[in-house]
């Protein structure tokens, strides 16, 4: 079995033990989302912690230190390209569609690695727009990391508390008028490491960032 099959089996299975929430929308959590040593390679990446003073309250503040599993950095690093194909695979797509009713064929993979420093917040947002399809993976370990999960937000945007975060957990959500969510200001004592995996539009213009610029994906 290659790399990338014992990835996507692994995570058929999580999603399939995914813990179903409806409140404030509907979202998913992940344990163990990722082989342990998959999420681990993820996390280890060779690739450089970004310096940002202020994101402004959105990542698209600093564009140009983003990093993403493109086409580049999947011939660069096996990881990459594994998790990529996992994502990219008819069968992940369909049991994605089938957990959340979403409907994904002839959107793009967009996988970003994230890095996150001390004095790193994100405003409430929802995602709406060309993203049809949100999945987090949190990758950091250690003391005080408990805290840094996702925060979610009512309608009125009313901050309800974070999202679990803890290695390799994850969260799912279809993004929607009311699928408020951001990260508050906190202290963060090392590096809050995470993925975000999203499916987008044909529209979206920073093809660049795409695992498959001119594949999109099929059930």
């Amino acid at each position: 079995m290659s790399h990338a099959s014992a990835i996507k089996t692994h995570l058929l299975r999580r999603l399939a033990a995914s813990d179903a929430r409806t409140s404030p929308y509907a979202h998913w959590l992940l344990n163990d989302a990722l082989p342990r040593d998959t999420a681990a390679a993820i996390r280890d990446l060779p690739l450089a912690v970004p310096e940002i003073a202020d994101t402004e309250g959105k990542r698209e503040t600093h564009n140009a230190l983003r990093a993403f599993f493109s086409t580049e950095n999947q011939s660069r690093f096996a990881v990459c390209r594994d998790v990529a194909e996992t994502l990219q695979a008819p069968d992940t797509i369909a049991a994605l569609e089938c957990l959340t009713g979403v409907q994904l064929a002839g959107s793009y993979l967009r996988i970003e690695h994230c890095q996150d420093t001390d004095g790193f917040w994100l405003e409430p947002h929802t995602d709406i727009g060309a993203k049809l399809f949100t999945l987090l993976i949190y990758l950091s370990e250690g003391p005080g990391c408990e805290t840094w999960g996702t925060d979610i937000y009512d309608a009125e945007r009313n901050h309800l508390g974070a999202t679990p975060y803890g290695f390799n957990k994850g969260l799912i959500f279809v993004p929607g008028e009311n699928t408020w969510h951001g990260f508050e200001r906190r202290p963060i004592g090392a590096v809050r490491k995470s993925i975000i995996v999203n499916y987008v539009k044909d529209e979206w213009r920073a093809r660049q960032e795409l695992a498959y610029p001119d594949r999109p994906v099929a059930t």
